[in-house]
């Protein structure tokens, strides 16, 4: 069984031209895990932080499991990002050095069972540099709308 991809923040790559990207582990509690297979998890305002030398997810919002009592979780915690020491380093220099953003791309189970989150470096995109994308890609179908109008003909 390969990956299931949960949540996608679809608007990273929208507003960020990613230039890498890494897997890392979060630090969960019962209820959180329960809630992100059920698929209640959205990515849309968050982002990852390096403080202290830990990396934590800030505004993830992962929805309270129905099923759970008093004891659930709070929905936007802060949770931790399991990294190794030399990824945390690494993410770090490049965020202070070059000015890129950590950026939560995807959120997926993986074959044994554990949550993952893939992990963005990314730079802010100009309104101009969305636009030109916009444009370039609906040249590019209208382009492919053509030649397979022609290869019916």
């Amino acid at each position: 069984m390969p990956e299931k991809t949960i949540a996608l923040n679809r608007r990273a790559r929208h507003e960020f031209s990613i230039e890498d990207s890494m897997e890392a582990g979060i630090v969960l509690s019962g209820t959180e895990i329960k809630s992100i297979r059920a698929g209640k998890v959205n990515l849309a305002d968050a982002f990852a932080r390096i403080e202290k030398g830990e990396a934590w997810l800030v505004g993830a919002h992962i929805a309270p499991w129905e099923g759970g009592n008093r004891l659930n979780h709070e929905p936007k915690r802060d949770r931790k990002l399991l990294l190794h020491r030399g990824q945390i380093d690494q993410l770090l220099g490049k965020t202070k050095a070059k000015g890129l953003t950590l950026i939560p791309l995807k959120i997926y189970i993986t074959e044994r069972g554990k949550a993952k989150l893939e992990l963005g470096l990314g730079k802010g995109k100009q309104l101009y540099d969305r636009r030109r994308e916009i444009a370039a890609r609906d040249a590019r179908r209208e382009v492919e709308r053509e030649l397979a109008d022609a290869g019916r003909r």
